[in-house]
């Protein structure tokens, strides 16, 4: 399987297996923290002079949840055939129909772009990460955590599956095409051009890639003029040093995110160093005392339900020491984001790099 990079997709099938069953709501509680403002425009801010001196934590969020469509749907040529990254390699699969769209990936990236390419009306079915306001009322086809369904997907009667393979298990997945369902299979990359890439592809599979290829020149140009514009607002002089953990305290899970594995992308975006890259990290890797230590983040980036569910700040600090000995630790300074969010390679990652740019360097403004 083709997707993101092997050592993603295999590290991120073990957290959603580990999940399955005990990855819904979390049961501890978040600590206090300051949010961004996220209605005054990022110029307007008034930024920390030392972001290495603030103390506490932050909370990104997004000026809207909804994801931003055109006017009218695309116009549509099927059938259309395009070639299906699985796993026998590229396989030719045929689109006769979009009328009940079900799209699914780990972070909700392909039903966002779905939404982007102004064919959302024909979604039926949504995963646990797609979040937005306009799916919200769909029915979930993940069980548990990220595993996939199938009796719930067959339901739906969908005559189109569109997925990158992140969520599972890949043989239930599969079993959706001996049913008869065209499911195609699109590569993403968390990267600036990856996300006008899955904008071309998922287009491709719907029948309309003038769209896609319009929607991809959109988010590219769009995500490339923030990262300009958080790069003329933050304060010069020594970066942070950043580092994203991910955390499910209910089920034991500390992972640090490092080189290619999205976080490096958005640490890189926001104007920092990514720690965990630095130390050599690749992919996904279970944390370890030693290279959070050695790391030594002034910052560390995670989900909100994962904060969560080690209760809080003081919850994580008590229970991993090592961390409580890093200057993030010290200094409190946890900057969380919604879960659906914080690594949404889409039409929503130019607003999730300006909400994380307010909590990082402009807290309370």
């Amino acid at each position: 399987m083709r997707t993101r990079t092997s050592v993603t997709a295999a590290v991120f099938a073990l957290i959603a297996a580990t999940l399955a069953g005990c990855a819904a709501a979390p049961t501890g509680t978040v600590d206090s923290a300051v949010t961004a403002d996220p209605s005054t425009p990022l110029t307007e801010l008034t930024f920390l002079t030392d972001p290495h001196s603030y103390v506490g934590q932050s909370t990104a969020i997004l000026s809207t949840d909804a994801i931003p469509t055109p006017d009218t749907a695309p116009e549509q040529s099927l059938p259309a055939t395009v070639s299906s990254h699985d796993l026998d390699g590229d396989v030719p699969v045929t689109v006769t129909s979009t009328d009940r769209i079900v799209a699914m990936d780990l972070s909700g990236s392909i039903a966002a772009t779905v939404y982007g390419l102004g064919l959302g009306d024909s979604m039926v079915g949504r995963d646990i990460s797609t979040t937005f306001s306009q799916a919200a009322d769909l029915p979930v086809i993940t069980s548990s955590g990220h595993t996939v369904n199938s009796e719930s997907i067959l339901a739906l009667r969908p005559t189109l599956v569109v997925t990158d393979g992140s969520i599972g298990p890949i043989d239930v997945v599969l079993q959706l095409r001996e049913a008869g369902i065209p499911v195609v299979f699109v590569e993403t990359t968390p990267s600036i051009d990856g996300v006008g890439e899955l904008a071309r592809q998922v287009s491709a599979a719907l029948g309309a890639p003038a769209a896609g290829e319009v929607l991809a020149q959109s988010l590219v140009s769009g995500i490339e003029a923030k990262v300009s514009e958080i790069a003329s607002v933050v304060p010069s002089g020594k970066p942070l040093r950043m580092m994203f953990l991910y955390l499910r305290g209910t089920s034991g899970i500390y992972y640090l995110f490092g080189k290619e594995s999205g976080a490096d992308v958005i640490i890189s975006a926001l104007g920092g160093v990514d720690v965990a890259a630095e130390i050599g990290l690749d992919g996904e890797r279970p944390m370890t005392d030693e290279a959070v230590v050695a790391a030594n983040p002034d910052l560390i980036l995670v989900m909100t339900d994962g904060l969560a569910s080690v209760d809080g700040v003081s919850g994580l600090l008590d229970s991993k020491p090592a961390i409580a000995l890093t200057t993030a630790g010290q200094n409190r300074r946890f900057v969380d984001m919604a879960d659906g969010e914080i690594l949404s390679f889409g039409p929503r990652t130019a607003d999730v790099l300006d909400a994380l740019a307010r909590a990082i360097y402009a807290p309370g403004s």
